[in-house]
């Protein structure tokens, strides 16, 4: 009983630890710092951290070192100053830091800029015992269904992020209706499917860990846990024999990967990701970013984002666990496979570089020079009319789409280079995508301060991009017809439906209060087929379709 009382306060609490964490008692940080040194009150510190953990420390940390976005430490803020800080903090800056004036209010980001130039503290740390103590499962294995409790169809249902609410949306992609809305955690950054179709695993940037079970006459949440205090990604395992058998969550804190029953989400295993970087420095949070699992091998591919480092990681024996580290580049953010599911392409975005694994031999087999911060989400992978089989990312800090060459066997001269560099209508771009049935490449542009880029996309046809290929600009944000709205009508994230003949795109205010929309484009007229609008789509962003993320198709 006492144990059971204590996981239930805990439990109770973890909403408030991180906001916690940075609401250090006035008088014994008044004993540190110097007379002049800026400073908030309690309340205003606590409120300050809550939404430096919502919209900056995925770019800056946790500890304000830095990543994608800079370090904002006292060090580098307090020569900028307060003026100077809100000024960045309102307009937003050419490398990707989306403008908050129309977000925050004037008196939040005065304490952000204030916060800033505060020390940094810690959050609590989170340990494998923590995580048990959090984990519930709701309904076990033995009392779900053993066949599909509805007609509908699951290859074609998308898990659609409402970021602001805490929730996701399954859309009906046949009939465009939601079926569901699952409370989940903050902000759910990405979806993943297990290997079946069957179960929706989704990850909070908050940590809440929510498995979805889609057999059910309603989606079902099964299973929930907490991984740690602010989470990117998870994966299931894929390879012949481990379908469905265990699940991976990667936390930003603390940093650590942790391993799960597939099915229950029981914590079986946990590993810290602390060490030394690719230049043999010590760092304190290396934070996992994206996780990728093998259809040939056993394993995960697990991105360390400060270290620079990828961990290929052999689950087939979890008590004598085997990690190969490959040493990239910093700071590593987001990727996919190449179009044979051998290679993985990942951006080291701060470095300007895309690190490319052989996944077969376990080791680099390149590093590429890009533009400015590539952001690829999981890329795109096509066939090029010049240069054969080729993956794509766009950037935060540059209005290009750069392909790179994938094919080392029969396209040699063009394997690991960036082959051609395509303009984009601007820079701050998310994501690309495309689809093997389709004869599209399509980027957006989100986080650009000028709203008529920000609700736009690029498209280009692939088969013009041997020669003199035209761009066409669809203003999604105006079809949408959502009327005046206090945030840009930012338009992100294309995902294709099953078939491969419509794509989706989430228009994002950034505002919980005012209406957003999914516009639904016919990807051979490039016409809007439909509008998605309703009360319950709250600021969606991220879209995942059950069949193309299942497989991995992009």
């Amino acid at each position: 009983m006492k144990k059971l009382v204590r996981n239930t306060l805990m439990l109770a609490a973890l909403p408030l630890a991180v906001a916690t964490a940075y609401a250090a008692p006035a008088k014994k940080q008044a004993a540190s710092a110097a007379p002049a040194a800026p400073t908030l009150s309690a309340e205003d510190k606590a409120a300050t951290g809550k939404v430096y953990f919502e919209r900056c420390a995925g770019c800056h940390g946790m500890l304000r070192k830095g990543a994608t976005g800079k370090n904002l430490e006292p060090a580098n803020t307090t020569k900028l100053g307060q003026a100077r800080l809100e000024k960045v903090l309102a307009y937003g800056t050419e490398g990707g830091m989306v403008n908050f004036d129309d977000i925050l209010s004037k008196k939040e980001i005065a304490n952000m800029a204030t916060y800033l130039q505060m020390p940094a503290e810690a959050p609590p740390e989170w340990s494998l015992a923590d995580i048990k103590g959090s984990w519930k499962l709701l309904i076990p294995v033995d009392k779900r269904p053993t066949k599909q409790m509805n007609n509908v169809n699951l290859n074609n249902i998308f898990s659609v992020t409402l970021r602001d609410s805490g929730e996701v949306a399954l859309i009906d992609g046949d009939t465009k209706k939601i079926w569901a809305v699952i409370k989940t955690g903050y902000a759910v950054h990405i979806s993943r499917l297990s290997t079946s179709g069957r179960y929706v695993h989704v990850i909070g940037r908050d940590g809440r860990y929510d498995l979805i079970d889609m057999w059910t006459e309603m989606p079902t949440t099964v299973a929930t846990l907490k991984a740690g205090f602010e989470a990117r990604s998870i994966e299931t395992s894929k390879f012949k024999g481990y379908e469905d058998k265990y699940a991976v969550v990667g936390s930003y804190w603390p940093p650590q990967y942790t391993i799960l029953d597939g099915l229950t989400l029981e914590p079986l295993k946990n590993v810290s990701t602390r060490g030394n970087t690719v230049d043999g420095n010590y760092h304190p949070e290396p934070r996992v970013a994206s996780i990728v699992a093998s259809e040939h091998k056993p394993e995960w591919v697990i991105n360390i984002k400060e270290t620079g480092m990828i961990k290929l990681v052999d689950y087939s024996d979890l008590n004598n666990l085997k990690e190969i580290t490959v040493n990239s580049a910093k700071f590593l953010h987001d990727g996919g496979w190449d179009s044979t599911k051998r290679y993985f392409l990942v951006a080291a975005n701060a470095s300007n570089k895309v690190a490319v694994v052989d996944t077969q031999e376990g080791k680099l087999a390149a590093l590429v020079n890009t533009a400015k911060i590539p952001h690829p989400g999981r890329g795109a992978n096509f066939k090029h009319p010049k240069f054969g089989p080729v993956w794509a990312t766009s950037h935060l800090g540059s209005d290009v789409i750069s392909i790179i060459g994938t094919d080392p066997e029969n396209n040699k001269d063009n394997a690991w280079k960036v082959v051609q560099e395509l303009k984009n209508h601007g820079a701050n771009s998310l994501f690309v995508k495309t689809h093997p049935k389709s004869e599209n490449l399509w980027a957006d542009a989100p986080l650009n301060p000028d709203a008529k880029l920000a609700g736009s996309v690029t498209v280009y046809k692939i088969s013009e991009l041997g020669g003199d290929a035209k761009p066409e600009i669809l203003d999604l944000a105006a079809a949408a017809d959502l009327g005046k709205t206090k945030g840009i009508q930012r338009v992100v994230h294309g995902e294709y439906n099953e078939k491969g003949d419509e794509i989706w795109f989430s228009v994002w205010t950034g505002n919980k209060t005012e209406a957003s929309a999914i516009v639904v484009v016919d990807d051979k007229t490039r016409k809007v087929k439909t509008v998605i609008k309703d009360k319950r789509l709250v600021t969606p962003t991220g879209k995942f379709n059950v069949y193309n993320t299942m497989h991995d198709i992009y």
